[in-house]
């Protein structure tokens, strides 16, 4: 394209004036109004140019039109995917930052959607109960907007580690959780026990139970888990939201979002082991145990001062 700077006028420069007064550039109401590209608005380009290292001019070059396009994205504006091209602009970035804080990691937002954040995008998906095609379009930016109280404000870099919890406090969050926990198969019926023996041995008055069925939960249960050993089918649609057991760091948080973002009553999810089908007589009680010292650490980190 040819260069637009000082001097131009018309639809083009009106175009450009607006972009960057949406994005705090000042214009004068005079050039704005009469579409011309004056003092104001070359001032502006090149603030804009020196803030995104392009260049020092106070033209508006292909190079520049482009971030300029990139730069005024919001997040819901356009379906967001992986493909080559590659999608960048604004709000890939805003998908980036608020999946870090949800615990869906994509690394160091760039605002190019790549593999590692449409990885992050089907992970989120499958949590909050969505078909998990990795394809960032109205449902999921509704589901990452239903939790805003979660990551506004929050750093974004990501990923979020819980950190550990002492005894006491750890007691003190299971007083009153009130969790249900299921079990689809005997790996799991196994898991689960064991962490209803561990956080019954952490508190007395310990509010987790182990049911068979979603009708055998305290009416007063404020959320109900799901163990399972069979890895979730990605061709069936889900019944609700599911998470890996895998990133010990990030699985507090991402099981406070997924049950923060159900729609079930009580708040519900599924947290799948990294068993497998067919153990071929490998899993230990060893494991077992692992993983249940694993569940109850992310639990009791998940669950202190969650609101549901």
């Amino acid at each position: 394209m040819e260069p637009i700077q000082e001097g131009a006028t018309g639809a083009a420069v009106e175009d450009i004036q607006e972009r960057l007064a949406s994005l705090g550039y000042r214009i004068d109401e005079y050039e704005h109004d009469g579409k011309k590209f004056g003092r104001s608005t070359a001032t502006a380009v090149a603030r804009f140019r020196l803030d995104h290292e392009l260049s020092l001019s106070e033209a508006v070059d292909a190079a520049t039109w482009s971030a300029l396009v990139d730069e005024c994205y919001q997040l819901g504006d356009r379906t967001l995917y992986l493909r080559l091209p590659n999608f960048h602009g604004n709000d890939v970035r805003q998908l980036q930052e608020r999946l870090n804080v949800l615990g869906f990691s994509c690394g160091e937002p760039d605002g190019c959607f790549g593999v590692y954040t449409e990885a992050a995008v089907k992970l989120f998906q499958e949590s909050v109960g969505a078909l998990a095609d990795g394809m960032a379009f109205q449902d999921t930016f509704d589901a990452i907007d239903r939790l805003k109280h979660v990551w506004d404000g929050k750093p974004a870099a990501g990923p979020h580690p819980a950190g550990t919890m002492g005894f006491a406090r750890a007691a003190n969050v299971l007083d009153g959780i009130g969790l249900a926990i299921m079990a689809d198969d005997p790996i799991s019926r196994n898991v689960a026990g064991r962490v209803l023996n561990l956080a019954q041995a952490t508190s007395d008055s310990c509010g987790i139970e182990v049911v068979s069925s979603a009708d055998e939960a305290d009416e007063n249960a404020r959320a109900l888990i799901t163990l399972s050993a069979t890895p979730h089918d990605p061709h069936a649609t889900p019944t609700v939201g599911s998470i890996a057991l895998d990133d010990v760091d990030t699985l507090p948080t991402r099981l406070r979002t997924a049950l923060q973002g159900s729609r079930k009553s009580p708040k519900a999810t599924r947290i799948e082991l990294p068993v497998g089908t067919d153990p071929n007589g490998s899993f230990t009680i060893g494991d077992a145990q692992t993983y249940a010292v694993l569940l109850l650490d992310a639990i009791c980190a998940a669950f202190d001062g969650l609101e549901l």
